[in-house]
């Protein structure tokens, strides 16, 4: 055995007849021409994306669809577009009638004008009344100052009367002892005989003339002190009844102004029901509120009722400015910033895409991202609007608001060994620190 087991190969038959097969050396090349492409291709550059869908819109959301609205409610008489007219701004949709009975007058409008001017009407008389009392007040006031005045001069003759009427009394009273003192004497010298009877009796008739002087005297002092007493209670009934006058006038003044303030709010509040009346008139012509085309009509038949802010169509503004609303999770948003590049596909173009690959795409579109939400929109999903980018092939014409598409935020470009296995292990597509440093980048 161990003899056979030294043979040589090439001595045995068997053996010699056992040879590879032609078409297996073929296979076995092909598979090591192929696994040494894919080799390569794990090393080919791969730009790392962010997948998301959306729709078409508009960046400015003034150039959105938009909703008409009726400002009040109201009942459609006539239409005035169809669906699918253009509009300028300030053309007429439809026409709308009254439904409120509180507005159902023709001559509403007149009426309340009339009610108004006759309030104004009452408010010019209580100014020109105002304007009299204060009048009447100021002629009050000079009137006691000129009545105060002359009852003080008054009061001080009478003081000063007073004083000489005092001091001729005491005069008179001194005249009455000396003429006293003398009839006392010339009396007993009457009696004695001393002296003529005539004599005695013109000394008499002077004594008994000046006793009279003194009882004139003391009734003229009397009489000037009641009259000092009447000017003092005359200076306060003045004072008292002129401060009474302007009272009355002052409290009929305040009244009256009162009244004017109750008149000018009640005019306040007439004037701003005419103004709402008369704008709700013009509400009843419904009108585009700019330019564009009639897309759907939802209040639709004639007599039928619209609310207060019901809708009755909607316009789509006619304007260039379009954009992609993009909807991307919410893992992905700190990866994403302002000017980063984006490839989007339009549904209803033709495209072959590669996401990886956005050089060799074909029927791809370029955009930059433009605004990033700052909270969640729906599902948990954040939103992002992508506005073309003015370096790339322009988009289409033809893309028509609300159209769907989908898209691919671009990032950066990492070898496909290194993508698979960072989708294998579920690591994030690039650092945070990255995406920041170009994010400044992007922003200078």
């Amino acid at each position: 055995m161990d003899h056979l087991d030294k043979l040589a190969e090439t001595q045995l038959y068997s053996l010699r007849t056992l040879k590879t097969p032609g078409i297996g050396r073929t296979v076995a090349k092909v598979l090591l021409v192929i696994v040494a492409i894919f080799i390569l291709f794990l090393f080919l550059p791969w730009q790392q994306n962010i997948r998301g869908k959306g729709k078409l819109t508009a960046l400015n959301p003034g150039n959105r669809p938009q909703m008409v609205e009726s400002a009040i409610a109201g009942r459609i008489t006539e239409w005035h577009i169809i669906e699918g007219d253009y509009v300028n701004k300030g053309d007429t949709l439809l026409t709308i009638s009254e439904i409120k009975d509180k507005y159902f007058d023709p001559n509403l409008v007149p009426r309340i004008q009339e009610q108004l001017d006759a309030k104004k009407n009452a408010a010019d008389a209580k100014d020109k009344k105002i304007a009299a009392l204060n009048r009447q007040i100021v002629a009050l006031e000079n009137a006691v100052r000129a009545k105060m005045a002359q009852t003080k001069n008054k009061l001080q003759q009478s003081k000063l009367k007073l004083e000489a009427d005092s001091l001729a009394f005491v005069a008179e009273q001194v005249n009455y002892e000396n003429a006293k003192s003398i009839f006392e004497r010339n009396k007993n010298r009457f009696d004695a005989g001393n002296i003529t009877l005539t004599k005695f009796q013109e000394i008499e008739n002077k004594f008994q003339n000046s006793s009279a002087k003194v009882l004139k005297a003391e009734n003229e002092w009397l009489q000037r002190k009641a009259d000092l007493a009447n000017a003092t209670l005359e200076l306060a009934s003045v004072e008292a009844d002129y401060s009474d006058k302007i009272s009355k006038a002052q409290s009929n003044l305040n009244e009256t102004i009162a009244s004017r303030n109750e008149t000018q709010a009640e005019i306040s509040k007439m004037e701003n029901e005419l103004t709402n009346v008369q704008v709700r008139q013009s509400q009843y012509q419904i009108i585009a509120p700019q330019s564009g085309y009639v897309v759907k009509a939802v209040k639709v038949g004639l007599g039928e009722t619209i609310k207060e802010g019901g809708a009755v169509a909607t316009i789509l503004p006619q304007s260039e400015d379009i954009a992609f609303e993009m909807y991307v999770k919410a893992m992905d948003m700190p990866l994403i910033a302002k000017g980063r590049k984006v490839r989007v596909e339009f549904d209803g173009w033709p495209a072959l895409a590669f996401s990886g690959w956005p050089n060799a795409s074909v029927g791809t579109f370029g955009g930059i991202v433009a605004i990033i939400d700052r909270v969640e929109s729906k599902n948990g999903m954040f939103r992002i609007i992508v506005k073309p980018d003015p370096e790339d092939e322009a988009w289409p014409d033809l893309l028509r608001m609300g159209s769907a598409a989908k898209g691919w935020v671009m990032l950066n470009n990492v070898p496909i060994w290194y993508e698979i296995w960072r989708n294998m292990n579920g690591f994030p597509a690039t650092m945070y620190k990255d995406i920041e440093s170009e994010a400044k980048d992007l922003t200078k």
